[in-house]
């Protein structure tokens, strides 16, 4: 693990800094930054350009940035390419990053964290980017000493299809569904997975994608912030099927964390410890990474990652 929780877990543990939401040596630069929504989500966006929506205006020379794990490794880079340069200074877009919404996410918990801001990143599925269409995506969580705040750091409130992207809405008919409420919806069969995945042509979609989800949710609920395209445990790639033994795990996982999430602090600690004992559902030291601009699966020692 890269946190300590309690048991069972506490917003407080949450601003802990995990290896990789760490900034290390690079710490001094978070420290202009103010631990608020509104505050976090231009700087993200100033540092990181997504790797698809803005792939035009990207160059192909740091493509190899969407593999970086670590806030200590991605801010080296963007120092080396803007030294001295505080984050709040603007970054020509062809300069910036190379990520998606899960460095996003992960930049704006570190903000927090610094700051000792309970923060932690969501995995699930978005229905305002795309018409018709739930996209694999991953917000920000703050804990505001009452409750848990989401907001998306990649959106632009002036251009963005959200008004206000830093106060997302939860529950039934929420633009964002968690990874648990999206599979529950797909075992109920109430979600159509032929809409679900990385966007419409992508062969990253339907029911491997959404079952897919719970890993990675419960990873980053507990301090693993793994890449979107890292598959480990009884993960299976997106060419396999997951077996019924194992979905049935995940029916009772994805219960967990919704029953987490509604405040239920015995399934909270239930979860916590069921994901650390059982090798199955978290990392671990090792994870194969499939990435989207490699050459093929990669194993990972996440013990000597970026």
């Amino acid at each position: 693990m890269t946190i300590t929780l309690s048991i069972p877990p506490v917003p407080a543990d949450w601003a802990c800094h995990t290896t990789t939401s760490a900034p290390g040596k690079h710490a001094a630069l978070l420290d202009p930054v103010a631990p608020t929504p509104e505050v976090i989500g231009p700087v993200v966006r100033n540092l990181i350009a997504h790797y698809r929506a803005d792939a035009e205006r990207l160059p192909a020379s740091s493509r190899g940035d969407v593999d970086l794990r670590r806030i200590e490794a991605m801010l080296a880079v963007d120092q080396e390419r803007h030294p001295g340069r505080p984050l709040a200074a603007e970054r020509g877009i062809a300069t910036r990053l190379q990520g998606c919404c899960r460095d996003h996410t992960l930049l704006a918990v570190s903000i927090l964290r610094h700051r000792g801001v309970p923060a932690r990143s969501r995995v699930g599925l978005a229905d305002y980017l795309v018409p018709a269409w739930h996209i694999g995506h991953v917000v920000a969580e703050l804990h505001d000493g009452e409750r848990w705040r989401r907001f998306d750091a990649g959106l632009d409130p002036r251009t963005g299809p959200l008004p206000d992207p830093t106060d997302l809405e939860t529950g039934p008919g929420a633009g964002f569904t968690t990874a648990a409420e999206a599979y529950r919806a797909l075992r109920a069969g109430t979600l159509d997975p032929s809409t679900c995945g990385t966007g419409p042509g992508s062969p990253l979609r339907g029911e491997h994608f959404v079952q897919s989800g719970i890993f990675w949710e419960i990873a980053h609920r507990y301090g693993d912030e793994t890449l979107l395209w890292d598959v480990w445990g009884a993960m299976t790639p997106p060419d396999e099927p997951m077996g019924e033994e194992l979905l049935g795990v995940l029916d009772e996982v994805a219960e967990q964390l919704v029953t987490a999430d509604e405040g239920d602090l015995e399934a909270e600690r239930s979860l916590f410890e069921r994901y650390v004992r059982d090798d199955r559902l978290h990392p671990g030291g090792a994870v194969l990474c499939i990435s989207p601009v490699g050459d093929g699966p990669v194993r990972v020692a996440l013990g000597d990652e970026a």
